[in-house]
């Protein structure tokens, strides 16, 4: 008697059991439909952006609205790459995104490295510096920034807008948290078979850190794509101008052709778009216990 009554539930267990199995599936469904929400609200507008792209001028603003174009066409997307110099602004925000960002990433990845595996003093309060750069607005330091671009020779020159841009705190900051995860072992493992430093990083650190390489990578290239502030006050030759000064300069100062500017900006977020599907797969993907036994 005493052994059943002790393996039989109590009545207030019962009740806990049934309460969370009736509001498990609530919370998923609940938890679902809000993600559903949130992506037709940020969608739509994006949606609509792209469809407008595809109207004649003159349905823009033709009441009432549509989401669907009434009479497909692509004049806008060829008046905007035939119009304006759209080729020349598109490879130069190329250049200027792709090497930043290697740059940016490579650079990131050797100072993440040295603050999270060497101890120093020192390191700590350069690691502290760079944090605290976080907290000055980018118009601060634009003033001081452009002095030093112009005193180097850089000014009006790609050159310009690639150099002060690659350290930045947030890469250094991504890569020192996620060296500090990575067991020692790993390292003492490397110097044991007669790994130097430079080889150490090379094959053992960057193959693990490969997901943060390529988070650092999507955000970099974003960041320089979408620049606007700085390669205007950099840049005066219009053969020099970056796609985001190229787009700017449609918007007139009277009027705005709606058609041109909208497959214009179409055509500027496509390579975001292309990057992230592309390497979205790696971001996730760690295994930092890789090459340690049991």
């Amino acid at each position: 008697m005493a052994l059943s009554s002790l393996s039989r539930p109590t009545p207030a267990a019962r009740r806990a059991a049934r309460t969370r199995t009736d509001a498990s599936p609530f919370r998923v469904v609940s938890a679902t439909t809000l993600l559903w929400l949130l992506a037709l609200l940020y969608g739509f507008p994006v949606l609509w952006f792209v469809l407008s792209s595809f109207k004649p001028a003159g349905d823009l603003f033709s009441y009432p609205l549509t989401l669907l174009p009434k009479t497909w066409t692509v004049s806008g997307y060829e008046q905007a790459w035939t119009s304006f110099n759209f080729a020349g602004y598109f490879t130069n925000t190329l250049i200027v995104a792709v090497v930043t960002t290697v740059l940016t990433v490579t650079a990131s990845a050797m100072t993440g490295y040295a603050l999270a595996k060497y101890s120093n003093w020192w390191l700590k309060a350069f690691f502290m510096c760079i944090l605290a750069t976080t907290m000055l607005p980018t118009e601060v330091i634009l003033s001081p920034s452009f002095l030093v671009v112009r005193d180097l020779g850089l000014y009006n020159h790609l050159a310009g807008i690639i150099v002060p841009s690659i350290i930045t705190a947030t890469g250094c900051f991504m890569f020192r948290q996620f060296f500090t995860t990575v067991p020692d072992e790993l390292l003492e493992a490397a110097r044991i078979d007669g790994s130097n430093e430079l080889s150490t990083f090379v094959r053992v650190m960057l193959p693990i850190a490969r997901p943060i390489m390529v988070t650092l990578a999507i955000f970099s290239f974003q960041w320089r794509w979408n620049d606007y502030i700085w390669p205007l006050i950099v840049l005066n030759d219009p053969g020099k101008f970056t796609l985001q000064i190229g787009i700017q300069s449609i918007v007139g100062a009277q009027n705005v052709n709606w058609s041109v500017l909208l497959g214009a900006s179409v055509i500027s977020i496509v390579p975001l778009v292309v990057i992230y599907l592309v390497f979205q797969r790696y971001v996730m993907n760690a295994d930092i216990n890789a090459g340690l036994k049991d």
